[in-house]
C-alpha cells in the first residue's frame, strides 16, 4: 500500500471513530466533561517536564527550519505557558455548559410552544501551526460544546502537541468518554491536510489556526465548510481628542508585548491635530522600545514605509504608520487596508469612538484597549479555537458556545394546521 492510501486509510479511520465518539458526546452529562477537562488539566500539571522536553525537540526543529523570533515565541512553552494552559482548561471546565441551552422561546398562536435549543455541531477538525497550546483550547472548548475533534497540528508543534493530546486522554478516560473525541493526527505529512479538507463525511467545520498561507490554503481547497480568518491587520487609530498618557500605553503594549499573535497591532493611524500638539511622541516612543516605524514620511525618525507594508502582518517588532486627517480618512484607511480582525480607536471624545464604531465592521472593534486583548481568554470564554472574521455563523473569538448549532424542538396539544 503505497503512502497516499496509508493516509487516506488512517484519516478515514479517525473520520469514521470521530463520528461515533460525537453520537455520544451529545448527550454526555456537564458533570463528566467537567471532570475529563480537571483531570486534563492535572495530567497536563503534572507532566510539564515531559511537555517542556518535547518543545525542546520541537524548538531545535523550528530553529533548523529558521523560523523568526516571533515564531519560536509562539512555538515556546515554559512553566507559566503550562500554567496558562491548566488554568483555560479549568476555565473552560467550569464554564456554564452551553448544550441544551434554551436560546429563545416562544408560543405561537396556533398554540405550538416552540424553543431554540444548542446543539453540538458533530465533528469539529482543527488545523494549526507553531502554537503547541492550541491542543489543549481546541480540545477543552469541542468538548465542552459537546463535538468530537480531530487535530493536526503543525510540524513545528509535533512533540508538543502529542504531549499535550496525551493528557486530554487521560482526562478522557478518568470521565469515562471516548478516547476518540479527541484526536491528534499522528504525522507531519501535509497528504493529512489535503483528506481533512475533502472528509465531508466526516467533519462539519474545519477551524484553521495560523498564518495567511495556511488559512488561504484551507479557504481554497476546503470541501468542507470554514471558519476562519486570513490575518490579523490590526489598526490602532489615535484620535485628536485622545489623552497622550493612554495613547502611548496602548500603542506600546498593542505592538510590543507579544508581536507573534493576531492580536498585535501592524498599523498605527494619528490623527493630524494630535500630531501637531504632540509631534512624533508615539512613534518616538516605538522607536526607542526597540520597533521599526515605517512612515509615509509623516513621522520623524521613521524607516520609509514600501508600498506593500499598509496592509502588512509583520508578526514581528515593526509597524506601518502615517498622519491622517481626521476619523474619517482613519475609517477609510482600515477599510482599504484591513482584515476584519481588530482595529482601536484612542479617544476621550464619544460621538467619535461612536462613529468610528458604527463605520468599522472589524470583528472586534476596541476603545481606548490594547488590541492584544482580542482573545477568548481575555472575553471571559476561557480558551479560543480561534479569531473568526466571516459573518456567517460564529464572529470574533470562538469559544464553546461558538461551536454549537441549534434546533427547534416544538410541542403542540394534538395541536393540527387549518
Amino acid at each position: 500500500m503505497n503512502e497516499q492510501n496509508t493516509i487516506g486509510t488512517m484519516m478515514a479511520k479517525v473520520g469514521s471513530d470521530a463520528r461515533a465518539a460525537a453520537a455520544v458526546l451529545a448527550t454526555v452529562s456537564a458533570e463528566a466533561k467537567a471532570q475529563a477537562l480537571n483531570a486534563a488539566a492535572d495530567e497536563v500539571w503534572a507532566q510539564r517536564a515531559t511537555i517542556i522536553a518535547a518543545n525542546k525537540e520541537d524548538l531545535a526543529f523550528g530553529a533548523e527550519k529558521g523560523l523568526s523570533p516571533a515564531m519560536m515565541d509562539r512555538l515556546m512553552l515554559d512553566e507559566g505557558r503550562i500554567q496558562g494552559i491548566v488554568d483555560g482548561l479549568r476555565a473552560v471546565a467550569a464554564q456554564t455548559d452551553p448544550v441544551g441551552e434554551v436560546a429563545e422561546e416562544w408560543t405561537q398562536p396556533s398554540g405550538l410552544h416552540i424553543r431554540r435549543v444548542r446543539t453540538p455541531i458533530g465533528v469539529i477538525g482543527v488545523i494549526y501551526e507553531s502554537r503547541p497550546n492550541v491542543t489543549a483550547d481546541a480540545g477543552a472548548l469541542c468538548l465542552k460544546s459537546g463535538n468530537a475533534v480531530i487535530l493536526r497540528g503543525g510540524s513545528e508543534s509535533f512533540h508538543s502537541s502529542q504531549a499535550i493530546h496525551a493528557c486530554l486522554v487521560t482526562g478522557l478516560k478518568s470521565a469515562g468518554l471516548p478516547e476518540t473525541s479527541i484526536q491528534l493526527i499522528p504525522t507531519r505529512d501535509r497528504a493529512a491536510v489535503t483528506a481533512m479538507l475533502q472528509a465531508t463525511d466526516h467533519i462539519d467545520v474545519i477551524v484553521p489556526r495560523g498564518g495567511k498561507g495556511l488559512v488561504g490554503l484551507v479557504q481554497r481547497e476546503a470541501r468542507v465548510p470554514v471558519f476562519a480568518h486570513l490575518e490579523g491587520i490590526c489598526h490602532i487609530y489615535v484620535d485628536g481628542d485622545a489623552d497622550l498618557e493612554k495613547a502611548k500605553a496602548v500603542v506600546l503594549n498593542a505592538k510590543t508585548r507579544r508581536t507573534g499573535i493576531c492580536g498585535s497591532a501592524e498599523t498605527l493611524l494619528v490623527d493630524r491635530a494630535f500630531h501637531a500638539r504632540y509631534g512624533d511622541v508615539l512613534s518616538e516612543a516605538l522607536i526607542s522600545a526597540g520597533v521599526e516605524v515605517r512612515s509615509d514620511g509623516s513621522l520623524k525618525g521613521s524607516t520609509p514605509a514600501k508600498a506593500d507594508d499598509f496592509g502588512k502582518e509583520f508578526l514581528d517588532m515593526i509597524i506601518a504608520a502615517k498622519v491622517v486627517d481626521g476619523v474619517g480618512e482613519a475609517i477609510a484607511h482600515i477599510r482599504h487596508f484591513g482584515s476584519n480582525h481588530t482595529d482601536a480607536i484612542i479617544t476621550e471624545n464619544d460621538d467619535i469612538a461612536d462613529q468610528f464604531f458604527r463605520q468599522l465592521d472589524s470583528a472586534i472593534l476596541m476603545r481606548n484597549a490594547s488590541t492584544q486583548f482580542a482573545d477568548g481568554g481575555e472575553f471571559g470564554m476561557g480558551a479560543e479555537i480561534g479569531i473568526a472574521t466571516g459573518k456567517l455563523h460564529a464572529r470574533g473569538p470562538v469559544g464553546a458556545v461558538q461551536l454549537t448549532s441549534f434546533k427547534y424542538l416544538v410541542t403542540g396539544d394534538g395541536t393540527i394546521r387549518p
